[in-house]
């Protein structure tokens, strides 16, 4: 009788919540009862709410059980769990699971499907795919695949991957390098990680195909300090790689070289910033730099490079290997194929959800989010991290694209999605937004670095109702300063989620009843 496979995910957000003990417990009942069982540590699929989510591999295909806890591994085995039986905790077929059912899976395609370190799943579920045809390839003719398809940066600036790319493939430069941004460090965003710690070949596969084309034999991955599990899985990944062939001096048996390296993060939110990134790096304090020149142009150590973040690389082998007019054909306007949107806060089904672009934020929080766990109407969505704007329920409709978001003063940024019940004061949201780009500035321009702090005195007048009226247009001119006059995007966004909070939330700040009183 061959063992059955039972998968336990080894993501971070399960193992914070038991999954080592559920996959412990799970072995240890099932040699007691004499069962032949094969523990599988594969990724999560992303349905947070639910993990511990155990899978049982059947002739049926695999079936979900969560969130499973140790306590429960005895009930679930006598209820016959290993032949896929029912149980309070069962969701039946993963795959007809609504939440997944209902996504465009591209880049997430293999997540919670393999053992993320398993070089032979890598490759059964298509993987290097991509990295094979690019071989083939001149690297001009890579970098028109990648422009052909639309793909924009995932990182949140969303600009074309491929102008990039053409950028620094005809920048003279006797080396040239592949930086990956891993500094996943905005509120609600997990993606990055999942797809270090869950998928971390289908990361090197881009940065290869990158290097490919752009003629560069060099990378490194620039990984968030608080991510200590995603560093240690990109650099086993990375010599198992390496091992096999597709990093190292011959990139399968030709005559392409492409080494890779990780970095951790200085734990500093401004080095999410390219050239702060890049200065950190280099081994100094993470300022940013002056543009231009470009980095695409004098970038690490002076010379052309590439910067995209995880999920821009991450989305490279599978253009590469369908085609650009198959991803293009994802998505709406010029907002092309899927973004991994990640669903937090006060929210009832937590987790990750990649669909086309054009999808609205009312379908990903009742549709796939199920509405606020506090059970409370939802006010406000921060959409794009801390410096995204807050998005209102009279623009839900509106479809998620980059174009269509900048027409309401929002951004899609890398797809993170904070939401606040109607319990949330949207005056001491603003005012954090003003308080976290005070703390986390570099301090090099005057309008972050001064701006933040004032900001924080203007806001704090107005919630104790000193000189209100004049206070409010101070505020408005201090955030107008801070979007012209800032270096980079740390100061120049920081006005989206107070101008947000400010125009559609006024009755927070005491502005409805300054109007009446006008009146």
């Amino acid at each position: 009788m061959s063992a059955i496979k039972v998968f336990v995910p080894r993501d971070s957000a399960a193992l914070a919540v038991g999954a080592d003990e559920v996959a412990a417990e799970v072995e240890k009942q099932a040699k007691s009862r004499g069962l032949a069982v094969q523990i599988v540590r594969n990724s999560s699929r992303g349905l947070f709410w639910l993990e511990t989510l155990l899978e049982v591999e059947t002739s049926r295909g695999r079936v979900a059980y969560g969130p499973v806890e140790k306590e429960d591994v005895s009930s679930l085995l006598d209820a016959g769990m290993l032949k896929g039986e029912a149980h309070p905790l069962c969701h039946g077929i993963t795959e007809k699971i609504p939440y997944l059912a209902k996504q465009e899976r591209l880049t997430f395609a293999r997540m919670g499907v393999t053992d993320p370190l398993s070089l032979v799943d890598y490759e059964a579920h298509s993987g290097w795919a991509g990295l094979k045809r690019a071989l083939s390839m001149e690297g001009a003719a890579i970098v028109q695949e990648v422009t052909d398809a639309g793909l924009r940066g995932r990182g949140g600036a969303a600009f074309p991957a491929g102008i990039k790319w053409r950028t620094v493939l005809n920048a003279p430069g006797h080396s040239k390098y592949i930086v990956c941004n891993a500094d996943e460090g905005d509120s609600g965003t997990f993606s990055d990680r999942m797809t270090m710690e869950g998928d971390p070949f289908m990361l090197i596969e881009g940065m290869v195909i990158a290097g490919l084309a752009v003629g560069a034999d060099e990378g490194y991955i620039y990984i968030r300090s608080e991510y200590p599990r995603a560093v240690a899985v990109m650099n086993e990944a990375i010599q198992l790689a390496t091992k096999a062939g597709y990093l190292g001096p011959s990139i399968c048996g030709t005559s392409h070289a492409f080494t890779l390296t990780v970095r951790k993060a200085a734990g500093s939110y401004v080095c999410g910033e390219e050239t702060a990134l890049l200065e950190s790096l280099e081994g100094k304090r993470g300022i940013v730099r002056a543009k231009p020149p470009l980095p695409a142009v004098e970038g690490l150590f002076g010379l052309p490079t590439v910067i995209n973040n995880v999920i821009t690389l991450a989305t490279v082998p599978l253009i590469l290997a369908k085609g650009a007019s198959f991803y293009r054909d994802f998505g709406v306007g010029r907002s092309h194929g899927t973004l991994p949107f990640q669903i937090a806060g006060n929210i009832k089904q937590g987790g990750l959800v990649e669909k086309a672009f054009g999808v609205t934020l009312r379908e990903l929080l009742y549709d796939f989010g199920g509405g606020s766990r506090s059970a409370r109407p939802i006010k406000a969505v921060q959409v794009g991290g801390p410096l995204g704007a807050y998005v209102p329920e009279s623009q839900w409709d509106v479809p998620l694209d980059y174009e269509a978001y900048a027409a309401i003063g929002a951004v899609v940024g890398h797809g993170g999605l904070v939401v606040h019940d109607d319990t949330a004061d949207m005056s001491q949201l603003a005012r954090y937004a003003m308080e976290f780009c005070a703390l986390e500035s570099c301090g090099k321009c005057t309008p972050c670095r001064i701006g933040s702090t004032r900001g924080v005195e203007v806001i704090d007048r107005i919630t104790s109702n000193q000189n209100k009226e004049q206070q409010v247009h101070l505020l408005r001119d201090l955030c107008s300063t801070m979007l012209s006059g800032s270096l980079c995007a740390m100061g120049g966004m920081t006005p989206y989620p107070v101008l947000s909070a400010l125009n559609h939330y006024p009755q927070d700040f005491g502005i409805q009843a300054l109007e009446q009183e006008k009146s």
